[in-house]
């Protein structure tokens, strides 16, 4: 790591009361408790007290005297006659492990929790019969000389009590778990098998339960096996079972689920003590397959649980012909970790699909004239305009993108309208920011907020707070519609099983524009088109990753709006999260 670390009034604070617990005070002791905080606030699951060296650190008072990094080895001894700080296993607020990794015992705690767990799951046996060729072959066909990681990951489901599958767009992910299930189904059709389906975030859990149906229909099963595969698909806390002014859910370890397979999409949006509660509350017989795309942008919240499970994963392979599988194993969990990369939506000729891959591989350059040689009809670049014709031509952009939304006549039709352009940008605040572009947004359109109001009509919302009673939650996206008596606004949710769901907007938890979203907040979302602006303004958040995310959340085409400069920095700069879930999983 470079650059320098800016301490706040948390991490201050925090430094001092864990010195002031302590026995055996010290200088050494305080920069270790400022620095985990602040790096437990920047993401990272523990502090690498290696990494830090070097580095300068900015106090939170201005007064405080220049802070130094102490040499690594010197730093760890100091820190071993601390009593507030542990070894792994102990009960102490901090815990240093064998590889000089700092952690907050919570922290610490759910790292191992979720890695004890994976790894149960990915070496438990698992008493089925064996699986029927013919049975393998009805849903997966062999194609000679082809190897099949669908067909791959179906045996490592129904072979094992952990499946990982990631890919990304359009490889099949969804498709090939709803064979998968099938597959159980039919091999456990004496009895009742309980599947459930969840996913982190409202529209994700739409996707996931609109793919599942779509695939259903494409699949050989008679009319009974079809009537009991899942389709209700729920999110993450909610299946959980929220309760109200807590942090803790209904189901845990104490009270597991009552289900037999539970899939999970786009987990690379779900931090690491989500994860830690939601195998805790699983059964040790109960099977696991967690969906997603490892290259996306890690949860907005603590590690980068998908990155961490599918870094330097060794994949199961299955012979074309006989049906047998070869595993190379090269850690606990290597034989449950499936990489597809095969895409059926962005073939070979797709500037969607190669503009992605390069921008994966760290070729910004590559990436960049691809991306402005105006070669690819899925491709249209546009140098950034300055802020004094920023407005101007962002506004023709608007008109054009969301023309038809506007006209629409009815909740329904704005919300699948919706799904057919959205703006993205890196950054919430600043001249780019989608607080900025909303307010153009809306102008543009000739839309205007009732004074001391926060919304009008028409306007799209995705919320950001979460209200348990009536079951919304952040991530959450409706279309706010005057009712036809009385005029109030009333938000439109899209409920997968019954249509449209109409809720007062006074009633609504905290809300936010939704015509422009930053990439983080379009996870778990696809539109025709997208827009991305990205700003003259370089700083940590401009990731490989971010790019890979905006670019992959357009079907059809992404147009974008950058320097050169700007969009190889991007890509050149990738998301190191500190943790040691890998070594744990991986033994490297």
């Amino acid at each position: 790591m470079n650059g320098t670390i800016q301490l706040n009034s948390l991490d201050h604070y925090f430094a001092e009361f864990i010195k002031g617990q302590d026995s055996v005070p010290s200088d050494e002791l305080w920069l270790a408790a400022a620095l985990v905080s602040a790096e437990s606030g920047q993401g990272h699951i523990c502090l690498d007290l290696a990494s830090v060296s070097g580095r300068e650190i900015v106090p939170f008072l201005p007064s405080s005297t220049q802070l130094r990094v102490p040499e690594t080895v010197a730093w760890i001894k100091a820190l071993s006659f601390c009593n507030t700080v542990g070894k792994p296993g102990e009960y102490k607020p901090l815990i240093l492990d064998d590889s000089g990794r700092l952690y907050l015992y919570r922290s610490w705690n759910y790292e191992r929790s979720v890695a004890d767990s994976l790894i149960s799951k990915a070496t438990g046996i698992v008493e089925t019969a064996d699986l029927p060729l013919n049975l393998l072959e009805k849903f997966f066909q062999t194609v000679s000389g082809i190897e099949d990681k669908q067909r791959a990951a179906a045996v490592a489901a129904l072979s094992g009590r952990l499946t990982v599958i990631s890919g990304g767009p359009g490889t099949g992910k969804t498709s090939t778990v709803a064979r998968i299930l099938a597959l159980l189904l039919e091999q456990g059709a004496d009895r009742n098998l309980q599947i459930s389906l969840a996913a982190p975030t409202g529209k994700a859990a739409s996707r996931l339960r609109q793919s599942i149906l779509q695939s259903i229909q494409q699949l050989p099963l008679d009319e009974t096996m079809r009537a009991q595969m899942p389709h209700d698909v729920k999110t993450i806390h909610r299946l959980l079972g929220v309760v109200s002014g807590s942090s803790n859910f209904r189901y845990n370890k104490a009270n597991p689920l009552a289900c037999d397979v539970l899939v999970v999409d786009e987990v690379s949006m779900v931090d690491l003590p989500l994860m830690s509660k939601l195998l805790d509350a699983l059964r040790h017989d109960c099977r696991v397959i967690l969906l997603g795309d490892q290259d996306q942008l890690a949860s907005v919240e603590a590690g980068a649980v998908l990155a961490d499970i599918c870094n330097s994963g060794t994949e199961r392979r299955l012979d074309s012909q006989s049906g047998a599988e070869n595993t190379r194993l090269s850690g606990p969990i290597a034989g449950a970790v499936v990489n597809l990369t095969k895409s059926y939506r962005f073939g070979d000729e797709s500037g969607i699909g190669n503009l992605s891959r390069l921008v994966n591989t760290g070729a910004g350059d590559a990436a960049f004239e691809m991306l402005a040689g105006g070669l690819k009809p899925d491709l249209v670049w546009k140098p950034l305009p300055p802020p004094q014709q920023f407005e101007a031509e962002f506004s023709t952009a608007v008109k054009t993108g969301y023309g038809e939304y506007v006209a629409a006549a009815t909740a329904e039709r704005a919300l699948e309208i919706l799904d057919e352009f959205r703006i993205v940008s890196p950054y919430r605040e600043g001249v780019y920011g989608v607080e900025s572009l909303n307010r153009l947004v809306l102008l543009a359109l000739g839309m205007r907020k009732p004074e001391g109001q926060t919304a009008c009509n028409r306007m799209p919302i995705m919320v950001s707070g979460n209200n348990y009673e009536l079951g919304l939650f952040n991530g959450d996206t409706a279309v706010l519609m005057q009712n036809e008596t009385d005029k109030r606004l009333m938000a439109c949710f899209a409920e997968p099983a019954s249509g449209i769901r109409h809720v007062s907007a006074l009633r609504l938890p905290p809300f936010e524009p939704a015509f422009a979203l930053t990439v983080h907040k379009s996870q778990g979302s696809e539109f025709d088109k997208v827009l991305l602006i990205i700003p003259e303004m370089d700083s940590e958040i401009l990731t490989r990753e971010l790019i890979y995310t905006a670019v992959t959340r357009a079907k059809k085409q992404v147009e974008i709006w950058c320097s050169r400069e700007m969009f190889c920095r991007a890509v050149d700069r990738r998301i190191i999260r500190s943790s040691g879930l890998r070594e744990r999983l991986w033994g490297v």
